[in-house]
């Protein structure tokens, strides 16, 4: 957006109602709205009306199934959003000039469930030692719902477990890679064997959902194999996963470090199937938006613990 126009949107628009805007384009409801602003849901109807009436347009459209952006709504979306980029921007600016220099401030980190799990937890161990004053919020999510949150501004940095990030919105940089288990309940025939593409084939596979990068490719490369198509059922739940084939039920393909402590424990049983290369793991965040100190803060200690 250009600058000027920036500057006369601040001068009449108080940017609590670009707050308001903001989300309810991204909740598309009222009530969804005032529980995350922590306001009355007439206190949202109240500031989309008079930000409606400053801007001399209607910004929605109020359906039985929720708030829809007009087309001057959506239009409007982005230069909201710039707007409230550079109040955080000179927010944080003033925050540091008046104090000790610490950096401090919400970090709203998306990452896949595996990642959560297995290494997130050291990360938040160590911002805690490292800058007290981060407070750091995962939210667990798969590729496609990280990727929307970085867009809408819900997320500040996203970790995506794919090969590449091919989108003119995001950057990306890999930052640790991800080697994959092929893994079966003790008791299975395969536990601890080689085995060829021809023999997974005939087995039951318990994979994570569609958008997983390392599923997508196993499911694809199952069902190009010759013969009669294997049984795959997809979970959203890695948990999910992995308790089918504790069960016996058949065999799963996940990162090691999700599996790790039940291969040592016996619970689960390694197969030694065709190599699959390790999956990248992206440090993403949105080309457009500002990364404020704390973001760069957290993105510096993911790159230093997961790459270790």
């Amino acid at each position: 957006m250009r600058a000027g126009r920036r500057r006369s949107i601040l001068t009449v628009v108080d940017t609590r109602l670009l707050k308001t805007f903001a989300a309810l384009a991204r909740t598309g409801s009222f009530t969804a709205t005032a529980t995350e602003l922590h306001l009355a849901q007439s206190t949202v109807t109240v500031q989309i009306r008079t930000l409606e009436r400053e801007l001399g347009t209607r910004l929605f459209d109020r359906l039985p199934s929720g708030a829809l952006p007009t087309s001057a709504g959506r239009r409007l979306l982005t230069e909201a959003e710039e707007v409230l980029d550079a109040e955080a921007r000179l927010r944080a600016v003033a925050a540091a000039g008046n104090g000790d220099g610490a950096v401090e401030g919400p970090v709203a980190l998306g990452a896949g469930e595996s990642l959560c799990a297995s290494h997130l937890p050291r990360v938040i161990a160590s911002l805690r030692r490292s800058h007290p004053g981060i407070d750091l919020h995962l939210h667990p999510a798969g590729s496609a719902a990280a990727v929307e949150g970085l867009r809408t501004g819900r997320l500040d940095l996203v970790l995506l477990l794919e090969p590449d990030v091919a989108d003119a919105d995001l950057v990306a940089r890999p930052i640790a890679r991800e080697p994959l288990v092929y893994v079966a309940a003790p008791g299975h025939p395969l536990a601890g064997r080689e085995a060829g593409w021809d023999q997974l084939a005939e087995q039951s596979f318990f994979v994570h959902e569609q958008g997983c990068s390392y599923s997508d490719h196993l499911v694809r490369t199952l069902l190009d194999l010759p013969g009669p198509a294997p049984r795959l059922t997809r979970f959203g739940s890695i948990e999910a996963a992995r308790a089918c084939v504790a069960a016996g039920l058949g065999l799963t393909l996940l990162p090691r470090a999700t599996v790790e402590r039940q291969l040592a424990d016996g619970y689960l049983a390694e197969v030694h199937g065709p190599a699959i290369p390790p999956v990248p793991v992206q440090l993403t965040r949105h080309r457009r938006r500002w990364t404020s100190p704390a973001a760069r803060a957290v993105a510096d200690e993911l790159t230093r613990l997961l790459a270790a």
